[in-house]
């Protein structure tokens, strides 16, 4: 399936549930692995999108196994059964449980491979300083833990990364793989602190920026995966930016603090969102849409690695996109740096 034509992008939203009824044959047999898939958020929309087309398996990823529970019910209740729906619980910030999820799902035989994996779950923080929770630094994993990293990076970056690459055997078993990152236009508000992504300097921090960063990663980490696995394996991988979503992801801000210090962020880095009095906030159904769009179109096979936002690709020259979350460079140097946090290579 092509683009939306010019008068569906000119529309004010696509919707997941609209979008799916036309990918439905790209949806039917696929295994599709979702992270973050509590109710009332993107993840929860996506498969719900998807649920009723006929998928082989939906995998449900998340932190609290009750939450995310009561997503699969609802699929079920949903498609009268008519879906097979099985639960995972991870905790990304946390290398030790990102390693017995991956070796649970690895370990399933009767799960022969997965086609889709929507890296959906993260955090943002209004908090003046975040790290990992103790429970996340002390022994947590072989070759290096989580110790003492700033909390956006650990959760929305390296536990997403760390489970991706210790999936990769069940994602290569299937012929044309898809990997989908959850980007964000707050990537223009932090490149990557190549040589501080971690704030040593407390006086430095802002929520903002550590947001930020997190998503520059994700969009950069798309490209390299496509890099290195794209012809040689058939996957590809994408970023997407699903708008900004009414959401369980921001629901413990109060917006009358918190919309003030973002709109003073974007004023820091000279974007014109800082001057905007409010924003335009979109229903789930609405921001997983790009969700679908990157998971099931077959035209956008022809950019591997790109960035995508409201059903298309995302123009450098009309859209915010930052060249240093496209740069292939900056790519492979967090490519190097990651292994070096994580405290390991992986070759392919």
């Amino acid at each position: 399936m092509s683009e939306p034509s010019s008068d569906q992008q000119n529309q004010a939203w696509e919707t997941a549930s609209r979008l799916a009824e036309r990918y439905a044959d790209a949806i039917r047999g696929k295994i599709i692995l979702t992270t973050g898939a509590s109710p009332g958020g993107l993840g929860a929309a996506f498969v719900r999108a998807v649920a009723p087309h006929q998928p082989a398996l939906l995998i449900l990823a998340g932190l609290y196994a009750g939450e995310t529970q009561a997503t699969a019910d609802g699929v079920r209740e949903a498609t009268g059964d008519g879906v097979a729906v099985r639960t995972l619980e991870v905790d990304l910030g946390s290398p030790a449980s990102v390693r017995a999820a991956a070796k649970t799902v690895c370990g399933w035989q009767d799960v022969p491979r997965v086609d889709v994996l929507v890296n959906n779950a993260g955090i943002v923080s209004a908090a003046p300083r975040g790290k990992v929770r103790e429970g996340a630094r002390e022994g947590d994993g072989e070759g290096g833990g989580w110790d003492g990293f700033e909390t956006h990076l650990a959760t929305n970056y390296l536990g997403p990364f760390l489970l991706t690459r210790l999936l990769m055997p069940k994602i290569l078993a299937s012929d044309a793989p898809r990997v989908v990152n959850v980007g964000s236009d707050g990537h223009v508000l932090s490149p990557i602190r190549f040589g501080d992504p971690n704030f040593r300097d407390e006086s430095l921090y802002r929520p903002s920026m550590a947001y930020g960063q997190s998503k520059t990663a994700q969009m950069l980490t798309a490209i390299s995966l496509a890099e290195k696995l794209g012809a040689k394996h058939n996957l590809h991988a994408v970023s997407v930016h699903p708008g900004t979503v009414t959401t369980n992801l921001a629901a413990h801000l109060d917006w009358n603090e918190a919309y003030p210090e973002m709109s003073k962020a974007y004023r820091l880095v000279g974007h014109a969102q800082g001057w905007k009095k409010d924003m335009e906030f979109l229903t789930p159904d609405e921001g997983a849409a790009t969700y679908v769009y990157a998971a099931f179109d077959d035209d956008i096979k022809a950019h591997n690695g790109a960035y995508l936002l409201k059903c298309r690709l995302a123009d450098p020259w009309k859209d915010d996109l930052r060249a240093w979350a496209t740069s292939p460079v900056e790519a492979e140097m967090l490519w190097k740096l990651t292994e070096k946090l994580i405290g390991q290579e992986f070759e392919y």
